[in-house]
């Protein structure tokens, strides 16, 4: 059994972490929500009500007197969230560089940005329900700010939102939203793989004979279709190599070797994992 010891005391007043809208009790609850929302945490975290809350509630006064320079001589925001991650103990050191790293790609972030990176991060998770959630309410509030003439982010992450909605499309296999997510991205920024993606939802959504008659139907597809081969031919000799190949592999010997007991206990194993799967990537 693992025991976790708590440093400082547990609060009676929770602090509510401003960027992220959650109550802590502790400096543990604290530091897991900073390692799990690093996505989103801003230069509102160095904040005298913290180190008030951190001294006065949790009873750690060496702690927030460290802090207390950091916060009126303008420090970083990594150098801060490291100071307190470091002095708690909850994460090893690698967690906690893997946090500071995180924290300095978002130094300069739009709130858009950070919100765009942590839905990314559910794609690849393989979480593409919660995912496209996510990039719904991202694609309103996009719109909500630029309506309000509000300083927007680059045409470019735009794209990029719309594109990676069309990924977690295609982790779904619905291959006609994925292909028209990534001919709208395409639209906006103009980058070859987006358009490749764009053929390759295609190429998996059409019968043979349709989508060679699609990609015919346009010049300067040419060039793009056969760099998608050359793709698939790459991707479909990393699959037989894979172990799922194998089993699948295995199943169809035992089919045509006519061990059927086999091949039906396989066959249902094989369903039950995939419905657990596709559970797992369908909720947050």
């Amino acid at each position: 059994m693992r025991v976790s010891v708590c440093v400082g005391n547990y609060a009676k007043t929770p602090y509510c972490i401003p960027a992220l809208e959650i109550n802590v009790y502790c400096m543990e609850e604290f530091c897991y929500c900073m390692k799990e929302n690093a996505f989103l945490l801003d230069m509102s975290l160095l904040d005298d009500k913290l180190i008030d809350w951190i001294e006065q509630e949790c009873g750690l006064k060496e702690l927030a007197a460290a802090l207390h320079p950091l916060i009126h001589k303008k420090g970083s925001l990594s150098g801060f969230a490291v100071m307190i991650l470091e002095y708690v103990g909850f994460y090893d050191g690698e967690t906690i560089r893997e946090v500071e790293q995180v924290l300095k790609q978002g130094a300069g972030l739009s709130s858009i940005e950070k919100r765009k990176g942590q839905i990314d991060y559910l794609v690849r998770k393989k979480k593409y329900a919660a995912a496209l959630c996510g990039y719904d309410l991202l694609l309103k509030r996009w719109e909500e700010q630029e309506s309000s003439g509000a300083v927007m982010p680059a045409a470019s992450c735009l794209a990029a939102i719309i594109h990676n909605k069309g990924v977690a499309f295609a982790g779904l296999m619905r291959y006609d939203m994925a292909a028209e997510h990534f001919r709208l991205a395409y639209e906006r920024d103009k980058r070859e793989d987006y358009y490749i993606d764009y053929l390759a939802a295609k190429r998996l959504r059409l019968p043979e004979n349709e989508y060679v008659a699609f990609a015919a139907n346009s010049p300067e597809n040419y060039r793009h279709t056969l760099e998608l081969e050359k793709k698939m031919e790459r991707f479909s000799e990393e699959w037989e190599l894979q172990p799922e190949y194998l089993q699948l592999y295995n199943r169809r010997e035992s089919r045509t070797g006519g061990d059927v007991k086999k091949y039906y206990g396989e066959s249902e194993r094989l369903v039950r994992l995939l419905k657990d799967n596709y559970r797992d990537g369908g909720s947050d």
